[in-house]
């Protein structure tokens, strides 16, 4: 990971200010992601920020087991489901902090806001596959032509919106018969997204669904990184889902004006060009300038699924599910 460029973060305008209080932030993004970005907000405003990291899920189960207790102010996912899966704790954020930022993007009743987007992609070996072999579905994966060649995260946060956008799309039997398909075929189980891409590197799978960003990371390090990645060719498929991260203020807090501090300083265009240049990700404000990757998000919105962000919400009946596949 690089380090921030200190003069893309002096663009941001946020005076210092003593009296304002501490944040303490349930973060299910990585540290390793987001930690640069969070200094700055330090750096830039002088409110420091107590972060919990853990996995996105179980952060999720956290919040909704401490309820009006919890000590979060803020909860950071990496994707809707979580969100939706806790959006009751949410207070609803002021219509001017989030007016830039498409409907798509945020709760109906703006209790959540993204902050950054991903698509899912095909990531595949370019040593091993052929372009001319490559599944047009996400619904091709279940061929006996794949059995023992897919790499799969099955706990991952994002492979769980995934598979409960599935859900909302196309109903629980095809979702299930999906997953038993994909358990039939013997995947190979890896732990995260990072995982994946690696496994396929190194010749333990030929293949896997993830999200854009992760392969940029291999290919930062060594450009001659063996998989490279791709869009489902069927326009609309579900497996050309749009994701995003976001975030929510938990209704409990007491630092509501910090809250939406932070939020707004994540909304900027320095932190929208981080989470685009240097994260790999999507911006979500209109209009933020970007570099251009292997696939960018015209690519993706050219073929993404119309899939409400804010009914995907049920994690917990679709692990119930992936337990039922065998794949956990």
């Amino acid at each position: 990971m690089r380090m921030l460029r200190a003069p893309i973060f002096a663009l941001a305008a946020f005076a210092a200010t003593p009296t304002l209080a501490d944040l303490t932030l349930y973060s299910g993004r990585g540290e390793p992601l987001v930690a640069p970005i969070i200094d700055a907000f330090t750096a830039q405003t002088g409110i420091r920020v107590n972060v919990r990291y853990a996995g996105t899920a179980e952060l999720a189960v956290l919040l909704q087991e401490e309820g009006d207790a919890s000590p979060a102010d803020l909860y950071w996912a990496q994707d809707a489901a979580a969100l939706g899966a806790v959006v009751d704790l949410f207070a609803p954020l002021p219509d001017a902090l989030v007016a830039d930022v498409p409907q798509a993007y945020r709760d109906s009743e703006n209790r959540w806001v993204a902050t950054s987007g991903r698509g899912r992609v095909l990531a595949h070996s370019t040593e091993r596959v052929e372009a001319d072999e490559l599944p047009a579905s996400i619904f091709d994966l279940t061929d006996e032509r794949w059995r023992g060649r897919i790499a799969l995260p099955a706990t991952n946060g994002s492979f769980l919106a995934h598979v409960t956008a599935m859900r909302v799309m196309h109903g629980d039997d095809t979702t299930r018969d999906w997953l038993e398909g994909i358990a039939a075929n013997d995947p190979v189980a890896v732990r995260n997204n990072t995982a994946l891409i690696q496994a396929i590197g190194d010749g333990e799978a030929d293949i896997g669904v993830t999200n854009n960003y992760y392969l940029a990371r291999f290919l930062g390090r060594d450009a001659d990184f063996p998989v490279t990645q791709s869009l489902f060719a069927e326009a609309g498929d579900i497996g050309n889902l749009l994701l995003v991260a976001g975030m929510g203020v938990l209704a409990s807090s007491d630092n509501q004006e910090e809250a939406h501090a932070f939020i707004e300083f994540l909304l900027s265009p320095a932190a929208q060009q981080f989470f685009t240049g240097e994260v790999s990700e999507f911006p979500i404000i209109p209009g933020a300038i970007v570099t251009r990757r292997d696939i960018d998000i015209d690519d993706v919105l050219s073929v993404a699924p119309d899939v409400d962000l804010n009914t995907i919400g049920d994690l917990e009946g679709t692990l119930e599910m992936i337990r039922d596949a065998g794949l956990i």
